[in-house]
């Protein structure tokens, strides 16, 4: 699918999607701890301030003055934008109700109010934690999701991985709901040798994209994916 697509803001990345993300769709980052799911997050909203969009950022584990504190790290000047192009919600996922009815009811509202073009929700495996029955929670995501797709705005939704399984979200559903799942993942050649971060596109819809495996870096103020190396 060609036009102008919705820039991650890392280069290597966005070369893999096509050149970026399908305006309007809705994109998965899984990965396990320390392989960057909330660094990405952040690289996309900074993308989106620096074209002038309108983002929320709902976070489901940090409180809001660490989110701030990791873009400020990386040397970007964040506060002009705060609470006028930039929300960023803490949500409490221990507190059912609360976060059940902020999440599928406010935050469409919001979205509405604010004319985000943006929007990420990081993690969303802490919202899917909230429903007990595997059952319940297939419909509920499901009907999640897709009153999402009825707003004009970018999804990025990050989710850890299963224990048990480095190539499945926990609860093996946001990456039949999403239609672009991008894979971080630690790699090594054996026991002996050091570990690599890599990354892959295991899925877009409506777009050609790369199949490849590359490795990336999580740098101070970038993420570098290498999209023309190998990961050995």
């Amino acid at each position: 699918m060609s036009g102008e697509r919705v820039k991650m803001g890392i280069a290597g990345l966005d070369d893999m999607l096509g050149g970026g993300l399908i305006p309007g769709s809705i994109c998965g980052i899984i990965g396990t701890y320390g392989t960057g799911k909330t660094t990405f997050s952040i690289e996309f909203v900074w993308e989106g301030l620096k074209k002038g969009e309108n983002i929320i950022y709902i976070s489901l584990e940090e409180r809001e003055e660490r989110i701030i504190g990791y873009m400020e790290q990386k040397g970007w000047d964040v506060v002009p934008y705060l609470n006028k192009s930039l929300f960023v919600i803490k949500l409490d996922p221990t507190d059912f109700n609360l976060a059940n009815n902020r999440i599928k009811n406010e935050l469409p509202k919001l979205i509405d109010e604010v004319k985000a073009s943006r929007v990420v929700i990081d993690p969303i495996s802490l919202f899917e934690d909230l429903f007990t029955l595997d059952s319940e929670r297939r419909q509920e995501m499901f009907r999640f999701v897709e009153g999402l797709r009825d707003k004009n705005c970018t999804i990025v939704l990050t989710s850890e991985t299963d224990k048990s399984n480095v190539f499945s979200s926990r609860h093996a559903l946001i990456e039949f709901l999403v239609d672009t799942v991008i894979l971080l993942r630690y790699v090594r050649a054996s026991d002996l040798t050091d570990v690599h971060l890599a990354l892959e596109v295991v899925k877009m819809r409506m777009s050609a994209h790369s199949r490849e495996i590359k490795p990336y870096e999580l740098m101070q103020d970038q993420v570098l994916v290498y999209s023309e190396a190998n990961v050995f």
